[in-house]
């Protein structure tokens, strides 16, 4: 008898066993694939080592900038894989060591859910049966495949992020569907190594969610860059290599070596046994309450399976939440200030309201902004680039509601703000703050100073 089983092996799967077998409970994890998840073997990990090789390529290419000139700057793409891989190895045999340091059995196979008894709920794998006190669901999500002619007789000219990573060579063109981040992500590493980038994107801007200034500002920068952007534009068909789409009533075609679809993706529920235990939910994910219990005693989610937050570090936080609850730790999930980024060059971080998400609920707030080079440090380390640092504080009670971020390294700056906005911080306990100097985390402060009197 197990204290908890933990069907999937990703974020949310293999952070909670971590911290179950830590605590002391008997734990069995499932994983019918590679442990990691799709996070680590063909996500997150995976395309973040790609991009910094080609943020490298791109940085010798601009040496002169700062004073540096080389000859004969080029990559080698199949290096640059190897290289991912290598990594993608190494991290996942990390991922099993804690496993087997923290006395969590794994097994390898599909795990289906059979039933709930007195006893506890019954899964089967590979034609055994267990049983445990309690099961976490965290199956995570899976590509998208929307409904467009001539997709399936295309071929291999069809990507998603799970072949494009395998791809051995780079291709000469790219036709990206779905300016998401997953997108806009592929189509800045293949345009910084030369490959002829199209973008088109249905919405009205690309990287929806994100905030809406700094998404033009990037579509801006990348289209200078050589990205051609089509926004506002329906895919309608796709005919071996060529893309037709219907924008401002005319219909256009792109070709591409190669097609990458990135439209979003969705919970995996198929063949988990959900129906046997009359599991519930909720617009295509599991549904949950904030201790991720879902509708079934004994039963938790988490993770892209309940298709609320579909990021690797949301996943991760839900999966502890669960164990601290059956750990005798009273805790509950808060979204308030889950961060976003994007690991283009310059990155994009931002965290809690955007000016659109603020106005769409009605909120009462002040903005202030100012270019990242009023940071000393980022005006060092960058030429010709000024980014955007932006700051939402609540009208009211002077709460900081959001910040946003165009520039690098935004990624490892927006956990202060994440801190700030979870700790509901005011604007005059943020001025209290000391930061480094200089730094670029610094912008906070120069915007708040500068910008809110």
């Amino acid at each position: 008898m197990f204290d908890l089983m933990i069907i999937g092996g990703g974020p949310a799967g293999y952070v909670a066993a971590e911290r179950a077998g830590n605590k002391g409970l008997k734990v069995v994890l499932f994983e019918k694939k590679t442990i990691g998840g799709v996070c680590l073997n063909e996500g997150c990990i995976p395309t973040k080592a790609l991009l910094y090789s080609a943020k490298l390529y791109e940085d010798a290419l601009e040496g002169d900038k700062f004073g540096i000139t080389a000859e004969n700057i080029n990559f080698d793409y199949r290096k640059m894989v190897g290289r991912k891989n290598k990594i993608v190895r190494k991290l996942v045999a990390g991922v099993k060591m804690k496993m087997k340091s923290n006395k969590v059995e794994v097994i390898e196979g599909e795990a289906v859910l059979e039933s709930r008894t007195d006893e506890g709920v019954v899964v089967s794998c590979n034609g055994e049966k267990y049983t445990g006190k309690n099961v976490m669901i965290s199956t995570g999500s899976e590509a998208s495949v929307p409904p467009i002619p001539g997709l399936k007789e295309a071929g291999d000219v069809i990507l998603t992020n799970r072949e494009i990573l395998e791809m051995k060579d780079r291709p000469e063109s790219l036709v990206v569907i779905g300016g998401g981040v997953i997108g806009m992500e592929f189509a800045c590493f293949y345009q910084g190594l030369g490959t002829k980038v199209t973008v088109i994107e249905m919405l009205p801007e690309i990287l929806g969610g994100v905030d809406g200034e700094i998404a033009a500002m990037t579509r801006s920068h990348f289209a200078r860059k050589g990205i051609d952007f089509h926004i506002e534009a329906k895919v309608t068909k796709v005919d071996g290599n060529k893309v037709t789409f219907e924008k401002d009533g005319k219909t256009e075609t792109v070709e591409g070596e190669k097609i990458l679809l990135s439209v979003g993706r969705r919970p995996v529920t198929k063949g988990v046994g959900l129906e046997n235990l009359n599991i519930e939910l909720d617009r295509g994910g599991i549904k949950v309450d904030d201790k991720m219990r879902t509708n079934v005693p004994n039963v938790f989610a988490a993770g892209d399976v309940t298709g609320f937050s579909l990021l690797a570090h949301t996943a991760s936080r839900e999966g502890e939440v669960v164990v601290n609850n059956l750990t005798g730790d009273d805790d509950t999930m808060s979204y308030k200030a889950i961060p976003g980024v994007v690991y283009i060059s310059p990155e994009i971080a931002g965290v809690g309201e955007t000016e659109e998400t603020a106005k769409e609920k009605g909120l009462a707030y002040k903005v202030a902004k100012l270019p990242m080079t009023y940071a000393g440090r980022f005006a060092i380390e960058n030429e010709r680039f000024s980014g955007l640092c932006k700051v939402l504080i609540g009208e009211k009670y002077g709460e900081v509601l959001g910040v946003h971020m165009l520039g690098n390294p935004s990624s490892e700056m927006i956990y202060g703000a994440c801190m700030a906005i979870e700790q509901e911080m005011t604007l005059e306990e943020m001025k209290k703050v000391v930061f480094p100097h200089p730094t670029v985390s610094e912008i906070f402060k120069e915007v708040i100073f500068s910008e809110f009197k």
